[in-house]
Parts: C-alpha cells; sequence; structure tokens
C-alpha cells in the first residue's frame, strides 16, 4: 500500500477539509515537522508532502521508499532539486492558485496606508475623537489613489492582476523594467524612472540572485515622491534594515509588507521595531491565504498525487 505522509499539515488553514487522494494508501500527518524528524517521519513512505519543511540531500539518502515529492506551494527552494533529480524522485509544485488573493492583499494594503487608517483606528481607540472637539480631525494624512503612480516590480500573472485593481481606482501603471537591463519593449517603464516618479512601489517577482534587495537605500535615496513601499512577494527583496533607515528619514511614506527575509521574524529583525508607526503594516505572510486560494492550493496536491500514481505526473519540476 501506498504511504503518503504531509509533513506540516498546519500550514493549510483549518478550516480547509484536506480530501485524501482516490488510490488505496496509508495517509500520515503532522501538525509540523522539525528537520531533524524528516528521515524518522518519512521512513516507508512512497509520497511526501510538504510545504515549508525542507528536504535535503542527506535526509533523500536515508529513504529509499521516497518516489514522489509534491510540495503544497509554488516555490519549492526547500527541496534538494538535484538530489531528487539523481534519486530519479519526481516532484510537482501548485501554480496559479493565488491570482485573486495576492492582488487583493496588495491592494488592501496600498488603501490602508493611502488613507492612513491603521493611525485613525488607533487614534479613535485612544480617545483621540473623543477629545478632537469638533466632527473630524487630521493627525495622519490622506491621498486618493486617482491620478497617483503606481510602480509594479514584476510583471507576472500576479503583477498584472495589481494592475487591473489599481486601474480600476484611477492610478497610473508602470510596469519596472529588469534592473539594470534595457530594450525590453514597450510594457516597461525604465526601473530608474520607476524609482524616481512612482507614488506607490509594489513588487512582486521571484527572489533570485539578481532580485535580492532589489530596493536598498541607493534606490530610496532616489525616490522623489516619498512613495509607499508594498511587497506581498518575498522577503529578501527588500533590505530590511534600509527600509526602516528609509522610513526614520522621511524618504518613504510609509510600508505595508507581508513577507519578511526570515519567517518567523527573529526578534532583532528591524522591521519589528517600527511595527507600532501609523505608516507601518506587517502582517504574517498570510496574502496568499484566502480560503479559495488554500482550497485550490489542495486540490492540485491531491491531483498531483492521483496522477503520480496513474503514471502521469503533472507540474513536475523534477
Amino acid at each position: 500500500m501506498t504511504k503518503i505522509v504531509f509533513l506540516d499539515r498546519d500550514t493549510i488553514g483549518p478550516d480547509i477539509a484536506l480530501t485524501k487522494p482516490s488510490a488505496t494508501h496509508e495517509w500520515v500527518e503532522h501538525a509540523s515537522t522539525r528537520a531533524e524528524e524528516v528521515v524518522e517521519r518519512l521512513q516507508g513512505a512512497t509520497i511526501a508532502v510538504t510545504n515549508k519543511v525542507p528536504i535535503r540531500r542527506e535526509s533523500l539518502e536515508k529513504l529509499p521508499d521516497l518516489k514522489f515529492v509534491t510540495v503544497a506551494a509554488t516555490g519549492y527552494d526547500v527541496i534538494d532539486i538535484e538530489a531528487c533529480r539523481e534519486r530519479g524522485i519526481a516532484v510537482s509544485n501548485v501554480r496559479g492558485y493565488a491570482e485573486n488573493t495576492v492582488p487583493d492583499h496588495a491592494m488592501a494594503l496600498i488603501l490602508l496606508l493611502s488613507r492612513s487608517l491603521p493611525g485613525y483606528r488607533q487614534d479613535v481607540i485612544d480617545g483621540e475623537w473623543q477629545k478632537a472637539g469638533q466632527f473630524c480631525f487630521f493627525n495622519h494624512p490622506i491621498f486618493d489613489l486617482a491620478g497617483r503612480r503606481l510602480g509594479i516590480i514584476g510583471e507576472g500573472v500576479i503583477g498584472q492582476g495589481v494592475a487591473k485593481r489599481a486601474e480600476a481606482f484611477g492610478m497610473k501603471i508602470m510596469f519596472a523594467a529588469h534592473k539594470g537591463v534595457e530594450g525590453l519593449g514597450p510594457l516597461y517603464t525604465p526601473f530608474d524612472e520607476v524609482i524616481e516618479t512612482a507614488d506607490v512601489i509594489t513588487l512582486h517577482a521571484p527572489l533570485t540572485p539578481k532580485t535580492r534587495n532589489v530596493l536598498a537605500m541607493p534606490e530610496f535615496r532616489r525616490m522623489k515622491k516619498k512613495p509607499l513601499i508594498i511587497n506581498t512577494s518575498r522577503g529578501g527583496l527588500v533590505d530590511e534594515a534600509d527600509l526602516v533607515q528609509a522610513l526614520e528619514e522621511g524618504l518613504i511614506a510609509g510600508f505595508g509588507f507581508d513577507v519578511l527575509t526570515k519567517e518567523p521574524p527573529a526578534p532583532d529583525n528591524p522591521l519589528l521595531q517600527v511595527l507600532g508607526r501609523p505608516n507601518v503594516i506587517v502582517t504574517p505572510h498570510v496574502a496568499w491565504a484566502s480560503n479559495e486560494a488554500m482550497g485550490e492550493v489542495w486540490r492540485q496536491v491531491v491531483e498531483s498525487i492521483d496522477k503520480f500514481v496513474e503514471g502521469e505526473p503533472v507540474r513536475r519540476v523534477v
């Protein structure tokens, strides 16, 4: 009988029903798994399901029965792809599930910060409205999105989804050319122009050696419009220490981040030092996590298992 082990069930919300594959199988799931537990928990398993639990070469060498790994995410950097290839272990991921949920989250951050809603909400909690002496007060700036320039770093499905939503608010869209690259075509605005003229910059690019710290102090110092910075893509696209320095120096208007370089954040992460600011929002990597999106992730996971058992694997990366 095929043994299937899900290493980190808690990475899928509790409201999502985990339907099981069609093939006869033994199903084992763990809420979470530490790196040192991987080998023990995958002993005898033919199929492993993981979201964020790493499966590295040293583990694979001790798992002779493992034939297939399905990743409950698009990114598969937690898997030692080369070691899987050498051992004939197939690997699949999930794709396209976040085309609505992440753009919605990015747009929500833009709206919240452009209206200074976190600050005003806290003011009401703190009693500032009661002390105001008139029907309203003006503790924080508010700006309309119509006519504002939105710079999008990343022109894929997610970036396009944000553009569609922002256009509905009357924003002017600029897809940034890749940093240091020219001649990419009419879709793109030169990277430097985006940095210098955007009122809001939102990141939707993969994390690669070329995109790591694509925004850092040299870029912040060139931002003439003091933009909002939004990141719902990957931690590491923005230098976090430089981001906080830019905030302190007034080079940016604020930021909304759903992803950090290390998750959960270490106590010394500089972003944690400014969480109380009215122009800062940090959410715990939940932009992807609408019920609809998580349901689609799981549908694709089950499909990948069924197709592998049938000898027709889908969405293979190995």
